[in-house]
């Protein structure tokens, strides 16, 4: 049997192939340090396994789940808006339940863009936005992200045509895969962009819980008209490590809600209603360990940097989220780079051209180990004597 034209177009599963990469080393019996994934390896708290426990014990929660997801959890991220963020969230027209936020991304071109419309995405950036864009039979531009302009994109430097022609825009910080991280005044810098041109804005607030050096990451929603052209996406995966879980919402302006529920009412009956009562406990109890969690990953950021500069490797620290965005050496195209490291180095990286055009040159290493496992890592590394010290 032949697939879709539409299947045959998706991009190659990125991440698919970098774990195809890993399992064969592993079968070869080496001792892999896998820093080239973004699953989070600590586990769910123990008051989010029991709230599930309980919940599954409920025979009502494994009927089907309202369409839209329960109330309780609409109301949950809505309580978690207001206290977090101070930003008013309506449960009953302003969150869409999503089965993981991966699946709110794919699926927002098909709602709000007709085939041949062009949206704006971010490069480097999350490979998975790309199959949106196929998905929903789109064209797309990119915004480069830039270490000197903090990996934030500038919206001067596109083209009049391309303004025009943009009629979504996807932002993501703190940023996969650079770490970058978002200010207020860029945020609003977005909202009046957006407004002129008549862009909805899609911030992917994936990493909103893992901001480093005493800065909480910023909502887009806390920007001034925020609601007015756009929405954000929060996942629970990393913030709780619930990744394998599967829950998320999307949260603003009402119309661009409905879009996704109304696309969603046809592909999905929600999620399992024992999860989506977890997810709210997870949302409404206290985050002391979501607060713990971030300070475990700004360690292993802060031994990874140290380290990386021992050896003389020139790298910059990531202001958020749970990956290092650093520079390989010269002479190395990136994905040189990442397999010199897994066959001389037993070392698996993420090859920065994976995430765009613009990520050649970088690799991205996720914080997803223990501090001993990263010092052994740079360690490793200092022995191909790549950096001049």
């Amino acid at each position: 049997m032949e697939l879709s034209k539409k299947l045959q177009q998706l991009p190659t599963q990125f991440f698919a192939a970098l774990v195809q990469k890993v399992n064969a080393a592993l079968a070869e019996g080496r001792d892999i340090i896998n820093l080239g994934q973004g699953n989070p390896d600590q586990p769910t708290p123990p008051h989010i396994i029991k709230a599930l426990q309980e919940a599954a014990e409920n025979p009502q929660h494994h009927k089907y789940s309202p369409f839209r997801g329960i109330a309780e959890l609409r109301q949950a991220a809505a309580d978690f808006y207001q206290r977090e963020y101070n930003v008013t969230i309506n449960p009953d027209t302003e969150v869409a339940i999503l089965g993981g936020t991966k699946i709110g991304l794919v699926e927002l071109p098909m709602a709000v863009l007709n085939p041949g419309d062009t949206m704006l995405l971010p490069d480097p950036g999350y490979p998975d936005y790309l199959s949106g864009v196929v998905l929903g039979d789109v064209q797309y531009d990119v915004m480069p992200l830039f270490a000197e302009n903090n990996f934030l994109p500038d919206y001067d430097a596109l083209s009049d045509e391309v303004k025009e022609k943009a009629k979504l825009l996807y932002l993501n910080y703190p940023n996969n895969p650079t770490g970058g991280t978002a200010t207020l005044e860029f945020f609003e810098e977005t909202v009046r962009f957006a407004k002129e041109h008549q862009i909805i804005v899609a911030h992917d607030f994936a990493y909103g819980a893992i901001g480093f050096d005493g800065n909480k990451p910023v909502s887009f929603l806390q920007a001034d008209g925020a609601k007015e052209v756009g929405i954000e996406l929060y996942t629970l995966s990393k913030t709780y490590n619930m990744a394998g879980w599967r829950i998320g919402f999307a949260v603003g302006n009402a119309q661009i809600i409905e879009a996704i529920n109304l696309i969603q009412d046809h592909l999905f009956c929600s999620q399992f209603p024992a999860v989506q009562q977890a997810a709210a406990v997870a949302l409404t109890s206290s985050q002391t360990c979501a607060q713990e969690l971030s300070a475990t990953y700004e360690r292993r950021r802060n031994v990874l940097i140290e380290e990386a500069q021992r050896i003389g490797w020139q790298v910059t620290a990531p202001k958020g989220s749970f990956f290092a965005w650093l520079p390989v050496p010269l002479g190395y195209t990136s994905e040189q780079f990442a397999d010199v490291l897994l066959d001389k180095a037993d070392i698996a990286v993420a090859a920065g051209n994976g995430f765009g055009h613009f990520g050649e040159g970088y690799v991205r290493i996720g914080l997803l180990v223990s501090e001993e496992r990263l010092r052994e890592a740079i360690s490793r590394i200092e022995k191909l004597n790549l950096f001049k010290q």
